[in-house]
């Protein structure tokens, strides 16, 4: 069994393949956060960003490894968890640039393939390019407004200075974020978490 959830920046898809992880019993893989991953350590060892070929030789010499749990996924560098420095502004700003280059893309899926299933699998193009053979495909989608004032409660930072970074960041992430045409899209916005997670748990096929 794999379950793949996509959707755009900050529809819950984390929270959403945690809680629907827990439910089955099995982990969740973030794809996000391997390319968070990239994007950290191609700004700690100062590298420009559009460039792909240098990113890829930094992750080639210092290899990250995802370790995916139910409760939340950690990437690791050797001992150093990156996690907690994975979800800061400067990461918010440059994960677009990284995610939109085909080699990283590659990487990634490289990464995810290798896994074992059962799993619920969470990012942009799960269910389109990564594992399109899944029996279960969901596409997580909210307006910005929404999206910020969740985002808000996690960060000390301004809604509407929030909401216009999502509105930039859809607007750069168009070409890796769309829904499978087999994917069922749930509008978030007005549900609570455990009602998107009862939706999913609910429409997938019997084992």
């Amino acid at each position: 069994m794999i379950v793949t959830i996509d959707g755009v920046a900050a529809s819950g898809k984390s929270s959403v393949a945690s809680g629907v992880a827990r439910a089955l019993g099995i982990p969740y893989v973030s794809s996000g956060l391997l390319y968070r991953a990239a994007t950290l350590l191609g700004q700690e060892a100062g590298l420009d960003l559009n460039m792909t070929a240098p990113l890829l030789a930094c992750l080639r010499e210092h290899p990250l490894r995802l370790e995916p749990l139910a409760a939340g996924n950690r990437v690791w560098l050797g001992q150093r968890d990156l996690t907690p420095d994975l979800h800061s502004s400067a990461v918010d700003r440059g994960v677009s640039v990284v995610a939109a280059q085909p080699g990283v893309r590659t990487w990634v899926d490289d990464q995810l393939r290798a896994l074992t299933p059962p799993f619920v699998a969470e990012g942009r193009d799960m269910g389109t390019n990564v594992f399109p053979q899944a029996p279960a495909k969901f596409y997580l989608t909210a307006s910005p407004r929404v999206r910020a004032e969740r985002r808000s409660r996690e960060r000390p930072e301004d809604v509407a200075a929030i909401e216009a970074a999502l509105i930039q960041r859809d607007a750069l992430d168009t070409t890796q974020s769309a829904p499978a045409p087999d994917a069922r899209v749930i509008d978030t916005g007005p549900l609570t978490l455990e009602q998107v997670i009862t939706v999913i748990t609910q429409q997938l096929p019997a084992p």
